[in-house]
């Protein structure tokens, strides 16, 4: 069994609401609610939901670019919420986070060879002498040719922009990277190439993936095991093909319905969920997807269901089973 790499428990992320005259607190947006799961050693774990529902969120806070509300994350053995600065600066180098916006996490006013060495010269990694080498190469190996060091990342399209961001994130040979919807941007094509890319790269160097997409077509093809995020919290998590094949959360077995299959002659049940996305700041009591559940008891209103294993690694948060 692999060595886990990253775990998270109980993972709280709330932001305040203000208002009033003198600004108080009047209440909180849920964003990220009592999450826990782990990331093994050279595993991609998929996280998929609707939008809005603290996917990105979850990744940022995990990684400290948002401070968290409560609960506890470990890297490598170390509580990054226990280490203080100087130890989280030298954590960087091994958690990177690949930016949603191929067009806005670049600083229009560096070069490509700026912006993907900027780190190594920050944390003391290389000499300038030999920055140039390190840059070309990570690019190469990256899909994008050496002399594209001196231009600048209006020059380029949005695939090339992401393959920029990833060079970013892989040039300090991290252990664990965030890659936080990295093909939404994409076109099709260009999809399907930057997804082989990271795949490749995991296999000749061992990274471990947190990958977060709405799309599970994506998210089926990149990952080992996949978590299913609603409002906040995790209904659902399994082995890719376990998630697939037997999902057990009403909200999983929706989106499944609504993925779309290569086949004109399949024909597939679609599920409709009625109703609309309760809000983060007030979300309904029990279950929090109850109010749009077409399998819903009087139990699941008033009672939070459990978050369990059901056997060989599948958890889920639901009454019904």
């Amino acid at each position: 069994m692999k060595d886990c790499i990253l775990k998270v428990e109980h993972l709280k992320k709330y932001f305040p609401i203000t208002g009033g005259v003198f600004q108080k607190v009047v209440g909180q947006v849920k964003a990220v609610d009592d999450v826990s799961f782990e990331v093994k050693q050279g595993e991609t774990l998929g996280l998929v939901g609707e939008s809005g529902c603290g996917k990105s969120t979850t990744g940022r806070t995990l990684l400290r670019l948002l401070e968290k509300t409560a609960g506890q994350v470990t890297f490598d053995g170390k509580d990054i919420y226990k280490l203080n600065k100087n130890e989280i600066r030298k954590l960087r180098t091994d958690m990177q986070i690949i930016f949603q916006d191929p067009y806005s996490s670049l600083n229009p006013r560096m070069t490509v060879g700026e912006i993907v060495g900027e780190s190594l010269l920050d944390h003391k990694l290389c000499s300038k002498s030999d920055l140039k080498d390190k840059v070309s190469e990570t690019l190469k190996i990256c899909g994008l040719a050496p002399y594209h060091i001196k231009r600048y990342p209006h020059e380029f399209s949005g695939g090339q922009r992401q393959r920029i961001g990833i060079a970013r994130s892989l040039i300090l040979n991290p252990k664990f990277i965030v890659a936080d919807e990295p093909v939404s941007a994409l076109d099709v094509s260009i999809q399907a190439q930057i997804i082989n890319l990271l795949t490749d790269l995991q296999e000749k160097r061992g990274f471990s993936y947190l990958f977060i997409s709405h799309d599970l077509s994506v998210v089926q093809h990149i990952s080992h095991r996949i978590g299913v995020m609603y409002l906040g919290s995790l209904v659902e998590l399994a082995e890719k093909n376990e998630l697939f094949k037997n999902p057990l959360h009403p909200y999983t077995k929706a989106l499944l319905s609504a993925a779309p299959v290569p086949d004109p002659t399949f024909k597939r049940n679609r599920i409709i969920l009625k109703g609309d996305i309760p809000s983060p700041a007030n979300p309904p009591s029990g279950c929090k997807f109850h109010t749009r559940c077409p399998y819903a008891k009087e139990q699941c209103s008033t009672e939070v269901p459990q978050y369990k294993d059901v056997g060989g690694g599948h958890f889920v948060s639901c009454h019904l089973t």
